[in-house]
């Protein structure tokens, strides 16, 4: 019941659109001062592989064992994807184009930083991430998603 609210509902679009332009903004003005400020992973990245040993790990083996072997390698890469990654993901939540994507993807960076031992606002972001995308395309029908979504409805929808 709580999911048909959320995707049909005019209200829930309402709501919908001020949890948007809240993860937005904490999205957009996190990636801002990371784009601006000369962001590095690798302290971070050495941060989580240090939280892999003792008794209670806060990092998972599975996990620091990517970190050492993909992430460390390719800070390069990282120092690039996590700082525009929460601009595009920031700007795509707060103008609702491309809701549905900004929302999961955003989902995937607080994994990400949970998984390497990060609490901060990581759960009361990821929390607020899932009801945007359970709702849908609902999340963004106060936003550009109400103009985007009918062209690509109309372009790759289904054949008949």
């Amino acid at each position: 019941m709580i999911v048909k609210w959320l995707r049909e509902s005019t209200i829930a679009s309402w709501l919908l659109l001020l949890i948007r332009l809240y993860v937005g903004y904490e999205w957009l003005t996190s990636g801002w001062g990371k784009v601006t400020g000369g962001f590095d992973a690798a302290g971070f990245l050495t941060g989580a592989l240090a939280k892999s040993g003792g008794e209670h790990p806060a990092v998972q083996s599975w996990w620091a064992s990517f970190l050492e072997h993909f992430a460390v390698p390719n800070v390069g890469l990282f120092n690039i994807l996590v700082p525009y990654g929460e601009v595009l993901v920031g700007l795509g939540l707060i103008l609702g184009a491309f809701t549905w994507l900004a929302a999961f993807f955003g989902m995937v960076m607080n994994f990400a930083f949970l998984f390497s031992g990060t609490v901060s606002t990581n759960p009361l972001l990821l929390l607020l991430e899932i009801f945007i995308v359970v709702a849908g395309t609902n999340a963004g029908r106060i936003g550009l998603d109400y103009f985007i979504q009918p062209y690509f409805r109309k372009s790759f929808g289904r054949r008949r």
